[in-house]
């Protein structure tokens, strides 16, 4: 996991012209920010917009607010933890895919000047911080969700609800999930968490959900062994509609809600991760 960090990839660095720098240079600084800070006296210029009317009043002269500038933004990690990602058929099981795309995602973030957060529905959320302190507390995080299905599991629906109450505008949001579970969330809430804000899915898929072979395939279900025909059709179409519906019912409408949805199979690379871009500043190619 901390290997990753040299698959990460940071804000893209200022273009150069013939004469050095042109373009906006990065800034540290992201906004005026939402945290208040203090009041003082009003005084003539100031936006009256940010008027500390309780103050005012108590004490009978004008009063503005003053805020605290937000100089780091919060990118923030939301970990589906499914029984479904603790399976895989081909180099890793789809948990230990979801928690290395997380941790690039975190080194990511830390590259690129931002706080770093994660949380899954069961628990409270890892506080945010920022530098490799933050990113290693995500990335023990990340390795105890996934080494083992916790047993505490609340669901995504619960996870994307805890996070809407900690995101705020211009957040950036990455949500690693198995395709079943977030095609149960319901269009509303994808809509209400991109608002205003960065927003990609990462569906974790293993080659054998995509791709099954034709022929008869056997799998244990608890103490039970259960064999699938899978080279006949009508088995074929409920396959498809288990593994590939689910893709298909957030693949299309989520773009238009604001999400980036990137499908990565549990055997793919996950160099940049698959919410890196490009110098354009438009989405990466998928890898894998």
């Amino acid at each position: 996991m901390v290997a990753l960090r040299g698959q990460a990839r940071g804000a893209p660095a200022p273009r150069h012209g013939r004469h050095g720098l042109h373009g906006p240079a990065p800034s540290n600084l992201h906004g005026r920010g939402m945290e208040y800070a203090e009041s003082r006296e009003y005084v003539a210029g100031d936006d009256v917009r940010h008027m500390d009317w309780r103050l005012t009043a108590r004490s009978g002269r004008a009063h503005t607010k003053l805020f605290q500038a937000e100089r780091e933004r919060l990118t923030l990690l939301v970990a589906d933890t499914a029984p479904a990602l603790y399976f895989g058929t081909r180099a890793r099981f789809k948990s230990v895919q979801a928690a290395r795309a997380g941790a690039v995602a975190a080194w990511s973030a830390v590259m690129a000047g931002d706080r770093v957060a994660a949380l899954r529905g069961g628990e409270p959320a890892i506080p945010p911080a920022s530098g490799a302190r933050g990113a290693m507390r995500v990335l023990d995080a990340l390795v105890r969700w996934y080494a083992h299905p916790p047993p505490d599991d609340a669901g995504l629906g619960m996870a994307l609800e805890q996070a809407q109450r900690l995101l705020r505008p211009g957040t950036r949001l990455v949500v690693l999930a198995d395709p079943q579970a977030a095609s149960q969330v319901p269009a509303q809430r994808w809509r209400a968490l991109a608002r205003h804000r960065e927003a990609t899915l990462v569906l974790l898929q293993d080659p054998l959900e995509a791709m099954p072979p034709r022929r008869m395939l056997a799998f244990a279900v608890g103490k039970r062994r259960v064999q699938l025909a899978l080279d006949r059709g009508d088995v074929r179409e409920r396959w498809e509609a288990a593994f590939a519906g689910p893709l298909r019912m957030l693949a299309q409408p989520l773009p238009g809600l604001g999400w980036r949805v990137r499908v990565l199979s549990s055997d793919a690379p996950v160099q940049h991760g698959p919410w890196a871009w490009d110098g354009d500043g438009a989405p990466m190619a998928e890898r894998g």
